[in-house]
């Protein structure tokens, strides 16, 4: 999606020209089906599914180098997942910057003007939540995978951390680490609709003004508060005036 999208606002004349839907179909077609026979590799002996520390879930065994190609399987997964991030990183960037660059070529006084720069904005804002929810989310899996990788750990080393009270506490973090890693690439699925529900321009625009409005709130009663406090001295002053 981010390699498609760059190519349409960078060369949006030759994406319209040679990207058919027939083409798209293909190439998604394509992706799947390597994707399918990736992960069917342990099915033919290369790589393990094992289940994971503390026993609730599985996934790709890391530091069996016992096992046929487990090694490579792991790797290979990592590896492609960084190269995946940083992909998506870089084309974001270079659409971003094609998306500013257009905005300032357009006449800012014009009606198109005004509606391109909100459209931009808006895009600019939602590509930069993409790509924090998405590295924030798999890179702490991606980069815990290849450390335990090198250093041979796998799932197996932390049930037997975990049944003999705790002995080698660097190997116990690393085994909480790799799970809190795996959950927080589950909850990419879960937050990357939310980014684009959530930072669209109108959304934001209210949330502004619901900010604006708690904060004029807030500083009304701050100053009501000392004059209310001045007017109860004065009425006591007058009173004791009064008496005298």
């Amino acid at each position: 999606m981010a390699v498609e999208r760059t190519l349409a606002i960078r060369t949006p004349h030759w994406y319209s020209n040679n990207m058919r839907t027939a083409i798209t179909k293909m190439a998604l077609t394509s992706i799947w089906g390597c994707v399918l026979v990736f992960a069917l590799l342990p099915i033919v002996g290369v790589g393990e599914y094992t289940l994971q520390w503390p026993g609730t879930w599985c996934f790709i065994s890391t530091g069996d180098g016992q096992i046929t190609g487990n090694t490579f399987f792991a790797s290979t997964f990592a590896i492609l997942g960084i190269c995946s991030l940083i992909v998506t990183f870089a084309c974001n960037a270079v659409t971003i910057k094609a998306l500013v660059s257009r905005c300032k070529a357009k006449p800012a006084a014009s009606q198109s003007g005004k509606q391109w720069e909100r459209l931009t904005v808006e895009t600019v804002i939602q590509l930069m939540g993409i790509m924090c929810v998405l590295f924030a989310c798999w890179s702490p899996l991606l980069i815990m995978m290849l450390k335990m990788i090198s250093t041979q750990t796998s799932s197996h080393q932390c049930k037997q951390t975990s049944s003999s009270l705790l002995q080698n506490v660097e190997l116990q973090k690393d085994c909480n680490f790799f799970l809190t890693a795996i959950r927080l690439a589950s909850l990419n699925q879960i937050l990357d609709p939310w980014v684009y529900l959530l930072l669209r321009e109108i959304l934001l625009r209210k949330f502004c003004q619901v900010a604006n409005a708690v904060s004029s709130c807030s500083m009304e009663r701050n100053k009501e508060t000392p004059i209310s406090a001045d007017s109860k001295q004065q009425t006591a002053d007058m009173g004791m005036i009064q008496k005298q």
